[in-house]
């Protein structure tokens, strides 16, 4: 059993390094992108919310089923 503390532990972290990952890509494009176009600043920032709202519901995801499966 412990091995599956261990194991959800390592899960967990893996997917909040990948989230952190690319989110920081996201954002660095995000303002590439508004530094060669400012006029479409508001566009641009609206599909990194986005983009950024799918990232974390995965990885929320991710970790809910790492714990899960820890548990059981």
């Amino acid at each position: 059993m412990e091995m599956a503390y261990l194991a959800a532990g390592f899960g967990s972290g893996i997917i909040a390094i990948g989230a952190a990952l690319g989110i920081g890509i996201i954002g660095k494009s995000a303002m590439e992108g508004t530094a060669r176009q400012p006029q479409a600043a508001n566009d641009i920032r609206t599909s990194m919310l986005i983009s950024a709202a799918f990232i974390e519901g995965v990885a929320l995801f991710g970790v809910v089923v790492c714990f899960l499966l820890a548990i059981k």
